[in-house]
């Protein structure tokens, strides 16, 4: 990427916006990330700022940690504070304003996506790499729609078959990531119980595996499954998912689910702590091909 002569400059701006610009969440991100430093840079504290844009040390806080879509307005006024006067630089600033400001497309399906869920979404699409460790289900970027089905199914009981239709209309969108043109790469490393849950029963797990080998032999996809008897397999018992980007102003994102709510992790010393268990369950879990020797193995193993 190009060096910025001072903090922020057009080519960098530039840069930011193409890698970016298909998520509006990282673009927010991106943007609160920006305005912190350029504040920080010019000795201003958040107090000062806040009074300058007519509001509060509380606002300019959630503006730089994108807690909040920022207006036009208080986004050039503050670059005027910083002394950023650089008309194609400001201009480059208003197009983030605007791309942060645009609805991501998985809140056509809010009536079924929790308010925690659609950062992910917008996080994935942004990413460069996803890294991700699961114990009970097979990846939702790696579920075929009959999967997706009976997982949901099975966590809402009660949902109405149009619901269900949307969860898993949902899930086969989010997929769409990994057929573009660059995609991120992803590396799952699944627990060993995953391939033995019949989950849908024995066709669904049949075809569901058969998808997986399928989509471990793509070259962005990498896919390894952490045995029973390898006690360097064991890591808490939670799912994790390590986000990285090609953005220097975007820093990792791990995030980790619960049954109804989910945490996002930011502070380097953190992420870092996860993705050492990720390095940590990757060497102890079997090499791709193995892994997709077990696979095939399994398909045939009385699942029903």
């Amino acid at each position: 990427m190009p060096t910025p002569a001072r903090l922020v400059d057009a080519p960098t701006l530039e840069y930011y916006l193409a890698v970016s610009a298909r998520s509006p969440i990282a673009v927010r991100l991106v943007l609160g990330h920006l305005l912190r430093s350029l504040r920080k840079e010019a000795g201003i504290g958040a107090e000062t700022a806040g009074k300058y844009i007519r509001n509060s040390e509380a606002k300019i806080s959630r503006m730089e940690r994108a807690l909040v879509t920022c207006k036009h307005d208080d986004v050039m006024d503050l670059l005027g504070f910083y002394d950023v006067t650089d008309p194609e630089v400001l201009a480059h600033f208003a197009e983030m304003v605007r791309i942060s400001r645009q609805p991501g497309w998985w809140q056509r399906f809010d009536g079924v996506l929790p308010d925690w869920a659609g950062k992910l979404i917008g996080l994935q699409e942004a990413a460069s790499m996803i890294r991700t460790y699961e114990v009970q289900l097979v990846p939702g970027l790696l579920q075929t729609p009959a999967y997706t089905e009976a997982v949901v199914r099975q966590a809402y009981p009660l949902a109405s078959q149009e619901e269900v239709a949307d969860r898993v209309e949902l899930r086969r969108t989010r997929q769409e990531v990994l057929a573009r043109e660059e995609p991120p790469l992803l590396w799952a490393v699944l627990d060993e119980a995953v391939l033995r849950r019949p989950m849908g029963g024995a066709q669904v797990m049949r075809e569901q595996l058969e998808h997986l080998i399928k989509m471990s032999q793509l070259g962005h996809v990498t896919v390894q499954i952490a045995p029973f008897d390898r006690p360097g397999c064991i890591a808490g018992g939670f799912p994790v998912t390590h986000l990285r980007f090609d953005l220097p102003a975007l820093a990792d994102i791990v995030y980790l689910e619960q049954l109804r709510d989910a945490e996002y992790v930011a502070k380097p010393e953190e992420t870092q702590y996860y993705r050492s268990v990720l390095d940590g369950l990757a060497h102890a879990a079997l090499s791709p091909q193995d892994s997709i020797d077990l696979i095939d193995a399994t398909i045939g193993y009385p699942l029903a």
